[in-house]
This record gives C-alpha cells, sequence and structure tokens, in this order.
C-alpha cells in the first residue's frame, strides 16, 4: 500500500472515532480485516492510530502554540495536522520530512493548494522550533492532564479518591501498551504443554500468577496462531480471569452471570465448571448475546445458555434462591480500559458516572433474592472510580443487612494482590500500573446465615 494511501486511512479511522464517537479497537480491527491494509503495514497503523487518540489532549497543547488562535481549522485539518505531529514526537523510525511530505499530499488531495500550504506551513514550523515545554505548568492537576492526556475533570477526580501520586501513575500507564495475555481451554490443553509448544515456536511468553490459566504473551502474533483456530487459547486480560477464579464454581452448579457479553468471563466459568452444570447468561442487547453464542461455540462449550434481558428484570423470571453463584460484571464507565479504547477517557463524563452508579445499584438490588442462602455473588467493573466501586457495594450492604463481604475473599486472591494497594475492605482495587493489567475492581458477597 502506498503511505499516502495508509495515511489517509489512518485519517478517515480517526475522524470516526472523534465525529461518530467510534471504538478505536473496533475500527481498527475492521480496517485490518478489510485487506486494504497490507501485513506490512498493520503495526503502523494501529500505532499511528491509537498514539493519536492516546496522545490526544497533549498534541492539542502541542498544536495550539502553532495555530492562529481566531481561525479554528475544519475537523479533517485538525485530526491531520494531530497525526502528523504525532509521528514527528512520538516515532523516531520516520523522518520529519516524509510525514510533512505525506501530510501535505493528503490535503491537496482532500483541501486545496491553500490548505497544503497551511499544512505545510505549520508542520515545518513545529519542525524547526520543536513543540512547547510542559515544565511552566505549576498546577498539578493540569499538568498531569496535558501530559498524559487525560481531561482536567477525570484527573482531579482521581486525585480526589487516590491522592496525586497513585493518579499519575494510573495516567502514565494509561498512555503505554500493556502486555497481550490470553487463556487456555483447560478441557482442550494445559498451560505447561501449550507454553512449551510456543516457546519452540519463538514466541516468548510466561505465566499469569492471576489465574492458572493465563499466560502473558511478549513476543509473538499469538491471534493468528493454530492454538486459537482450535479453541485452545482466547484473548482475556489478566485482572478479568479473576472474576471466575474468585467465583468459587464447581461442576454442577446453577450459574447467573447478569451482563455476559461479549462471553469472556462465561467461558471462563464453563471451563472450571468442567462444562457440566448450567450457566444462564444474559445482555441487553440481541447483537451481544449472539456474541456469547458464538464465544461458547467457538471453544465448545454448551452449558452457557445466553439471552436478552435487562437485568433489572431478571428477579421476575426466576424463583429466590434458584442460583448457586450469581456474577454481576456490572456496566460501568470503562475507566479502567483506557488503555486498549484510549477515546474512552474523552468521551465520559461525571454525570455518566452518577447514572451508571445508580444502575450498578439497581442490578445488584434486583439480583440478590436469587441467591441460595450458602451462594456467593461477585460484583466487579471494569472502572477505577470509586462511586462505582467500593460506594456502590456499601450501598448495597447497607441497605441490605442480610449481605456482607466475604472475607474469606482475600485470603483467595494471590498473594501480589492480597498485599496490593487496592485491598479495601469492600473488595480490591486494581490499578492499571500496578500488574500491567487493566483497571478493574472486584469483590466477593454472600448471605449471613440466619438459623
Amino acid at each position: 500500500m502506498k503511505t499516502e494511501s495508509l495515511r489517509s486511512k489512518v485519517l478517515d479511522t480517526l475522524i470516526r472515532i472523534e465525529k461518530d464517537q467510534g471504538y478505536s479497537h473496533l475500527l481498527v480491527n475492521q480496517e485490518l480485516r478489510s485487506g486494504d491494509i497490507s501485513p506490512k503495514d498493520e503495526a503502523l497503523f494501529t500505532e499511528i492510530v491509537y498514539g493519536t487518540v492516546q496522545q490526544q489532549i497533549t498534541l492539542d497543547y502541542y498544536l495550539a502554540s502553532f495555530l492562529n488562535r481566531k481561525k479554528t481549522p475544519d475537523l479533517w485539518v485538525k485530526v491531520l495536522l494531530r497525526m502528523s505531529m504525532y509521528q514527528m514526537v512520538y516515532l523516531d523510525r520516520i523522518p520529519d520530512h516524509a510525514i510533512i511530505h505525506e501530510a501535505v499530499e493528503i490535503a491537496k488531495t482532500r483541501g486545496h493548494k491553500g490548505i497544503a500550504s497551511y499544512v505545510n506551513g505549520i508542520l515545518r514550523t513545529v519542525q524547526r522550533r520543536g513543540v512547547p515545554s510542559t515544565a511552566s505548568i505549576k498546577d498539578d492537576a493540569t499538568r498531569i492532564s496535558i501530559t498524559t492526556s487525560h481531561p482536567k475533570w477525570l484527573v482531579e477526580r482521581w486525585i480526589q479518591q487516590y491522592g496525586k501520586e497513585t493518579t499519575e501513575a494510573m495516567c502514565r500507564a494509561n498512555t503505554n501498551h500493556k502486555p497481550l495475555s490470553v487463556r487456555i481451554q483447560p478441557l482442550k490443553t494445559n498451560r505447561e504443554e501449550i507454553m512449551q509448544e510456543m516457546a519452540e515456536s519463538g514466541f516468548k511468553v510466561r505465566p499469569s500468577f492471576f489465574s492458572q490459566q493465563g499466560i502473558i504473551v511478549e513476543e509473538g502474533k499469538v491471534l493468528k496462531s493454530k492454538w486459537f483456530k482450535e479453541g485452545k487459547l482466547t484473548i482475556q486480560d489478566q485482572s478479568s480471569m479473576l472474576v471466575a477464579e474468585i467465583l468459587r464454581v464447581q461442576p454442577g452448579m446453577h450459574v447467573l452471570d447478569t451482563c455476559s457479553a461479549p462471553g469472556g468471563k462465561a467461558t471462563h466459568i464453563a471451563e472450571k465448571m468442567e462444562n457440566r452444570g448450567r450457566i444462564d447468561a444474559y445482555d441487553l442487547h440481541s447483537k451481544k448475546v449472539k456474541l456469547i453464542q458464538a464465544k461458547a461455540n467457538e471453544l465448545e462449550l454448551s452449558i452457557i445458555h445466553p439471552s436478552k434481558e435487562d437485568a433489572r428484570n431478571l428477579q421476575r423470571m426466576y424463583q429466590k434462591g434458584s442460583f448457586d453463584r450469581i456474577l454481576v460484571d456490572a456496566p460501568c464507565s470503562g475507566l479502567g480500559v483506557i488503555r486498549g479504547k484510549p477515546e474512552i477517557k474523552y468521551h465520559k463524563h461525571e454525570q455518566d458516572i452518577e447514572r451508571l452508579s445508580l444502575i450498578q445499584q439497581e442490578i445488584l438490588e434486583t439480583v440478590a433474592s436469587l441467591l441460595k442462602q450458602e451462594g456467593l455473588l461477585v460484583y466487579s467493573t471494569c472502572t477505577v472510580d470509586q462511586q462505582e466501586n467500593e460506594h456502590v457495594v456499601r450501598a448495597f450492604c447497607d441497605k441490605h443487612p442480610s449481605f456482607e463481604v466475604d472475607q474469606t475473599f482475600f485470603s483467595d486472591l494471590p498473594r501480589p494482590l492480597r498485599d496490593s494497594a487496592g485491598v479495601s475492605e469492600m473488595g480490591l482495587q486494581i490499578f492499571p500500573h500496578s500488574f500491567e493489567t487493566d483497571g478493574f475492581f472486584m469483590t466477593r458477597l454472600k448471605k449471613k446465615w440466619v438459623k
């Protein structure tokens, strides 16, 4: 593929992410599957798209020094400048003159000679002067916001919850790549065997301490490997794997997964149950229900029964005490998965957190009565906001004194997590900078025994 054509695809993808609030990972995967991008260009395409979105606030801070404040460029021009500056500042292997030439050619094609001259002038000035320093920014929240590309309201919120040091570490981690982790299908293989095969095929891998099924892939294109095609491996973040581990399922149990799509946790639970028993898995959207079934089929797991339903309606469908285990992997702000979905930090607002915390409480309220007396309920989210995590759990327990945090949950955790800074009386908060994982919260609740 011609370099200019590749950059044009990058530009189109970035515009869709910003203008249509598209999901970066879905749009990138869509382009890679289209066959229009050659295999040798896939890594560069992915790097420029994700990197530009990840560093957007920083790039806009840099660009502001070179733009005419009285005249705002069209969106496509601003995105073109942003992605070009990303390459100039963050990618060493591409010469500045090549980046500028390609940007100017795109501007000529999409605009006119005047716009091409405008783009050329700005980028050559950047090349000559360099980007402005952030050293003079005195306010901590403003400095962290600009240098790590996180909205200031979010930085201020996290500083209030966790302090400046943890907030800055979390924000910096969100701008870095994390290693890919995969989960074995234990009914088809075992971790030692498949890690040996991977090592012999040139992969660099190591075991995860989050789950006996987890493998961290440091080098190698595992997604195109035979193990995926054979259903022996599936992608799952390490923090997400921990959910099935602490649910303490056994073969033959009846399990409820209230917010199941795309099915990663449901299939892991089914594997832990040795594909014996029943898992009723629900999601609000029909398309997502199909994803659960597809994931179950891919891993050849037959005990998962996916259906479309709002988790807040499930109380009407079952008798009290129907389930041995319940998983509430609640809909949340997703602020723990910014590394993989960087646009989240620009699309979310404080009112979203307020709204979601109410939904989370409603789901817990609805399904609580469906748990057997000796059953266990795991509540989890992929966010790092206390209002969606500790506060939701505390409010639920205060309102339902028959429930409490299961104290054996903490002793069941792997030792590095047991001793981590994210442990509180309400559960475990995993920060994105602590173990090279997504940010994740989980806890385990049980009913107090009534004689």
